[in-house]
């Protein structure tokens, strides 16, 4: 069932389905913005263009650029320097949320934890046995 939101674009009221989450007059905006954006890149002098040029040469704006990319629109392996921001450190990535630098950080930060509570645990372990020595009765 839809409900009614506000456009986070213009601010009109829409019917929300779950499919777009801006108003119609506002998709079509950016469809349009699209067609822009992909006839630039389809030129073959233009495939390698960076985001800012991107932004320079067609007036779109990062965020929209960022979208279509996240979307899988705009396909980083035909345009090798377009990605959007890792949510961690700002840098360019294609793939998921976080860079793969950012990935590694966490990835090594996991296993230093996994480390270090395993050591706990051993210790604690430890801490629970009992040691019994043969007692020599004389």
């Amino acid at each position: 069932m839809a409900e009614i939101r506000n456009c986070p674009s213009c601010g009109e009221f829409f019917n929300y389905t779950g499919i777009r989450d801006i108003c119609h007059k506002c998709a079509q905006n950016e469809e349009d913005m699209y067609q822009i954006v992909y006839r630039f890149l389809r030129k073959r002098e233009n495939r390698a263009a960076t985001v800012e040029r991107i932004v320079e040469a067609t007036g779109v704006q990062e965020e929209l650029l960022y979208k279509w990319v996240r979307k899988g629109r705009l396909h980083p392996a035909v345009f090798p320097n377009l990605g959007y921001p890792c949510d961690n450190c700002g840098r360019l990535t294609n793939k998921g949320k976080l860079c793969q630098n950012c990935t590694d950080d966490l990835k090594s930060d996991l296993r230093t934890f996994e480390a270090a509570k395993e050591f706990r645990e051993d210790i604690k372990r430890r801490e629970k046995a009992t040691y019994l020595a043969d007692r020599k009765d004389n």
